[in-house]
């Protein structure tokens, strides 16, 4: 019952999180490693149990992606490959290997999302004045996006602010189509890593739909109370959680 309150409660204010400010994996996916879930196995039920909030958000901007849909399969085809990369090289990952680079994966996640803004910030201004790209530039923003894919396929803890750091570096400018595509880029990855981890038997099925349930009643209660919310508060309390969590990651890993 503890283990059901436990994954359910991760579940929920993780579903909170990310309505608000993004960040809920700082709480599922440790909260999965607790109860007792191997850590690759934990990871592949992190990404399942986060998928639905993704397909909800991106069908939420389904109108500003609609102004972007010449982009857009080039993004999903990019998002299919890396997801399915990232998703394999998690699964070639001994369980020991990753459990020592949990703390690092914790610790890059927690600097772009404590310092996504800025960096989207400077790359904006940066581009500002290079709207068209040259054919060199395009591939190599093409393989950064394969990179922030299949690191997403791989870990998806930080995706969002990635992939925004990535749209701001590609040009765009408005905050509701990177919106709109990162939540897309997020579903394509995690629908394409889920599917491999079904096939390869990595979700634990229980401890997932139970953060599932959670995040998704966690989101329904975010929509109806953000408007009161400060997203600067919840953000600087997800930024000390996920501080606190990666420090204890590191401590666990290596203080042992």
């Amino acid at each position: 019952m503890f283990e059901l309150l436990l994954l359910f409660a991760a579940g929920f204010f993780g579903g909170v999180l990310n309505s608000i400010a993004g960040g809920g994996s700082f709480l599922t996916f440790p909260a999965l490693l607790f109860v007792g879930v191997p850590p690759v196995s934990a990871n592949a039920t992190n990404t399942f149990s986060s998928c639905a909030g993704y397909l909800s958000g991106a069908y939420a901007f389904k109108e500003d992606l609609q102004k972007q849909k010449k982009k857009l399969p080039k993004l999903i085809i990019v998002s299919l490959v890396g997801g399915v990369l990232g998703s394999w090289l998690l699964l070639q990952t001994p369980e020991e290997l990753f459990r020592e680079s949990i703390p690092w994966l914790l610790l890059f996640a927690t600097f772009f999302f404590t310092f996504g803004g800025y960096i989207n910030q400077t790359l904006r201004r940066l581009t500002s004045h290079h709207q068209h790209a040259s054919s060199i530039g395009n591939y190599l923003l093409l393989l950064l996006l394969l990179g922030v894919c299949t690191y997403g396929g791989f870990f998806n803890a930080g995706l969002g602010v990635i992939t925004l750091s990535y749209l701001a570096l590609a040009g765009f400018t408005d905050i509701n189509a990177m919106n709109g595509i990162k939540l897309l880029v997020s579903s394509v990855v995690s629908l394409i890593a889920t599917t491999v981890f079904i096939y390869n038997g990595a979700i634990a099925w229980y401890e997932g739909f139970i953060v599932l349930v959670g995040t998704l009643f966690g989101g329904y209660v975010a929509a109806h109370a953000s408007r009161r919310i400060s997203q600067h508060y919840v953000r600087l309390v997800v930024i000390l959680a996920s501080i606190a969590i990666t420090a204890y990651f590191f401590i666990e890993t290596y203080a042992s």
